[in-house]
């Protein structure tokens, strides 16, 4: 049985992680005003945080059920079975997409996974399954082994300011008006599928810190870790983090991501964040 693995956009992995265990994207989308780009195909991050200096802030969208049929249906004639990784499904409609979808389909087998989170910890569960598709693993093993994956997935954020994630509807308007006020720097994650403070904290540099102290409660086990630095913008901040954190974990092997135009335009520039799991043969 042969496998596919698709993913969507906004798990940011890069093209030629992409390419090596051929993974296929399906795209989201941003939209400034009459323009609409399809997030990594039309417009990548840098061209992202460039236009939204001089344009108001886009609104995003989930991709069209139809295009996932389209991939479906391409992907039928070479494959038995898709597995199809994608944000959380507590904060875009695109894990609902995929499962409609793959109810229309002729000739394949559809597997959606909800990842509950986003970015490159999503494409950790993509690569993953990329993988094990690679080594001839049937699909329901596959997916049988992300959920066991999802147990020691972990990832921390924080924004420069909450009034993005609040226009976009991911924060109630009394947490972005007091965290405003306050001039905090919440640290966030997922729970239960969508994105709630974690804890207060006054300043970049201790929410920064408080992360690396919740990765040092695993990472301190002695297990062997994959973890990402993901960053808005920030990609010295990020790299120096990173080689910083390098030194400190040796079982720990980390990489730089960013949170792309979609991600990007409810987190707004200057946000930082970091995730990890346990590798797949730990």
């Amino acid at each position: 049985m042969k496998t596919a693995v698709v993913t969507d956009s906004t798990a940011y992995i890069p093209k030629d992680l992409r390419d090596k265990w051929n993974i296929h994207i399906i795209p989201l989308q941003v939209i400034f005003g009459n323009e609409v780009y399809q997030e990594e195909v039309d417009i990548t991050w840098r061209q992202f945080y460039e236009e939204v200096k001089t344009k108001e802030l886009p609104t995003t969208s989930q991709p069209p059920i139809g295009q996932f049929v389209e991939l479906f249906e391409s992907l039928s004639k070479d494959y038995d079975a898709v597995i199809s990784v994608h944000l959380s499904s507590g904060i875009s409609g695109t894990f609902q997409g995929a499962v409609t979808a793959g109810t229309m389909v002729e000739g394949i087998s559809v597997h959606p996974f909800d990842s509950e989170i986003s970015c490159m910890v999503q494409g950790f569960y993509a690569i993953e399954a990329a993988k094990l598709a690679s080594q001839g693993e049937p699909a329901d093993a596959i997916i049988a082994h992300l959920g066991e994956l999802k147990q020691s997935a972990r990832a921390y954020f924080m924004v420069d300011d909450l009034a993005h994630l609040q226009r976009g509807g991911r924060l109630s308007s009394a947490q972005a008006f007091i965290g405003s006020l306050l001039q905090v720097k919440p640290l966030l994650h997922f729970e239960n599928k969508v994105i709630v403070p974690f804890e207060k904290i006054r300043t970049r540099k201790k929410a920064l810190k408080r992360i690396v102290d919740l990765l040092d409660e695993d990472a301190s086990s002695g297990l062997s870790y994959q973890a990402v630095i993901i960053h808005a913008n920030r990609e010295e901040e990020a790299k120096e983090w990173s080689d910083e954190l390098a030194a400190l974990y040796p079982n720990v092997e980390f990489s730089i991501g960013y949170f792309g135009a979609v991600i990007g335009t409810h987190l707004g520039e200057g946000s930082m964040g970091m995730g990890w799991m346990k590798k797949l043969d730990e």
